[in-house]
């Protein structure tokens, strides 16, 4: 675990919660569940700084700002907790869209997923 300057706070970003996933883009042909997960759910490395009011930033970006996670509170731990959004993720669609070719495929060859 990477040590902490002073004022940051650890993170952990976790997969989308109800209030980040309602309304989410889903293909048909895909279990609704695949759209909580973010493709950086599990990550523990990060670390945010608060700004002047002691606040967090309300959402994190990656790959360019293709990926957003929002900001859910702190867990138990201390870290600060921020969930997939799908809706405000660029990159949402084509993911998803990708998903339902895996899904299609694996229907066609008799395979279950």
């Amino acid at each position: 675990m990477a040590t902490l300057l002073r004022g940051e706070v650890p993170v952990i970003l976790q997969p989308a919660g109800t209030a980040q996933y309602r309304g989410a883009y889903c293909p048909p042909g895909v279990p609704f569940a695949e759209v909580r997960r973010g493709p950086f759910d599990g990550k523990t490395d990060i670390r945010v700084r608060p700004d002047a009011d002691g606040g967090l930033p309300k959402v994190m970006t990656f790959g360019q700002g293709a990926v957003v996670y929002e900001h859910d509170g702190k867990d138990a731990q201390g870290r600060a907790v921020y969930r997939y959004a799908p809706r405000l993720s660029p990159s949402h669609r084509a993911v998803m869209d990708g998903v339902a070719e895996v899904y299609a495929d694996n229907a066609r060859k008799g395979g279950g997923r």
